[in-house]
């Protein structure tokens, strides 16, 4: 069948007249065809899928609760536009008892249906063509990948084991700090796990002063902390001058498909930020919005117990990982163990990268984790596998030593 003049048409951005044609398997996509391929292989054993990003619980009952009496309001029929007063002003109280950040409800937060779509707007309030954005690999792209629609540049970081995986932004030419507007920083880090430090929010901040850069914070996993305070660049001298954060209440809150989530700081960037949004969407659903808000009105009852489950099982795995040889080591935060893959198995198969040995789990062993060969070769166990009472939990990762405890890895 011929083209349609359409295949003409396609902006540059999207591939142009290539658009569609590209036969690449990505990294996600591949995965999903070897979990289909291990079950067909072997379809009377359990697969446990160490790869999903997400919680695997739902929403607590009294936030259920607050969404269906909300939904049952004739007024939350209305378009939200740019957000409720209520939940901006849940927002300032939440991020005041747990970050110890002052807000103002009016012109410091404003929601966004889910960081990714923040993420993808926030470019459109900076960047021009020829600007850059500076991104950390391995990292999610999506405030990259805007850049480059725009006709910005990208510049990657890489965020190495030996520096803590916290980029190294010195190392930014000259040339390159006077086009950069923009540095995406993700702490707790995915995939890494790891947690950035005061000492280095202090750095970065004294940074995209002295270069006129807004640091965007991409934090949904910041209330997951298993090492003292959850932390804020906020909270640090200086840092709503030259700097926006994104929350979620996907990680900290069991609400993924909820698509909520809100942007604070630098007054200036939320305006910015505000204005491009009340032209792509009309606002999330008024009753999410409120149902949030008495989620995290409820915080200190929900987050420590989905914090707590994720610290218990992701302390089992390294303890596990560690016996077998594997240099794993308990994050500060998230739900992510990030660790080297071995050099292959005694006797047996070699691994060239983390791809091969990411098959190899899925279709040897049943588990499944996500590779990344960006920055070395690393894959990524989540702690978000399903296991709905704590006698699952323990059978789950009981299952998981026995598996691998069948081979020995060579490093």
């Amino acid at each position: 069948m011929a083209d349609s003049y359409l295949q003409d048409m396609f902006a540059e951005r999207i591939g142009g007249k290539q658009f569609g044609k590209d036969t690449t398997i990505y990294k996600f996509e591949k995965i999903k065809r070897a979990k289909a391929a291990a079950r067909k292989a072997r379809p009377g054993v359990e697969l446990i899928d160490m790869g999903v990003g997400e919680p695997d619980d739902k929403a607590f009952p009294e936030v259920v609760a607050a969404l269906a009496e909300e939904a049952d309001k004739i007024d939350n029929r209305f378009y939200a536009d740019n957000g409720c007063m209520e939940f901006r002003q849940a927002v300032v109280s939440y991020m005041r008892e747990l970050y110890g950040v002052e807000l103002d409800a009016e012109t410091e937060v404003v929601h966004s249906i889910g960081s990714k779509s923040a993420l993808s707007l926030l470019p459109t309030c900076f960047i021009n063509p020829g600007d850059i954005t500076v991104m950390t690999v391995p990292g999610y792209p999506v405030m990259g990948t805007w850049t480059q629609y725009l006709g910005g540049e990208v510049v990657n970081l890489p965020l190495l084991k030996e520096n803590g995986f916290l980029p190294c932004l010195e190392s930014l030419t000259a040339d390159q700090r006077r086009r950069c507007k923009l540095i995406y920083l993700n702490y707790p880090n995915n995939p890494t796990g790891a947690s950035a430090t005061p000492e280095f929010y202090d750095r970065a901040i004294a940074f995209a002063r002295e270069n006129n850069i807004l640091l965007v914070l991409d934090a949904p996993y910041a209330p997951l902390n298993f090492k003292g305070a959850p932390l804020s660049i906020l909270s640090r001298p200086g840092g709503k001058d030259v700097a926006v954060e994104l929350h979620s209440m996907s990680k900290g809150f069991n609400m993924t498909g909820w698509r909520l989530g809100w942007v604070c700081g630098s007054a200036a960037a939320v305006k910015a930020f505000a204005t491009v949004k009340d032209n792509a969407d009309s606002g999330q659903f008024l009753a999410i919005q409120k149902a949030a808000a008495k989620a995290l009105a409820n915080q200190r009852a929900i987050t420590p117990k989905i914090c707590e489950k994720y610290r218990r099982r992701l302390a089992a795995l390294v303890a596990t990982l560690r016996e077998l040889g594997f240099d794993a080591a308990m994050p500060e935060g998230s739900f992510y163990l990030y660790v080297a893959i071995p050099k292959g198995v005694e006797g047996g198969v070699r691994f060239a990268n983390a791809e091969e040995f990411s098959r190899w789990m899925i279709m040897e062993k049943l588990i499944s984790t996500v590779p990344w060969d960006d920055v070395g070769h690393f894959v990524r166990f989540s702690a978000t596998f399903v296991a709905p009472t704590l006698a699952e939990e323990q059978r789950v990762l009981a299952e998981v030593k026995t598996r691998l405890a069948d081979s020995v890895f060579e490093f």
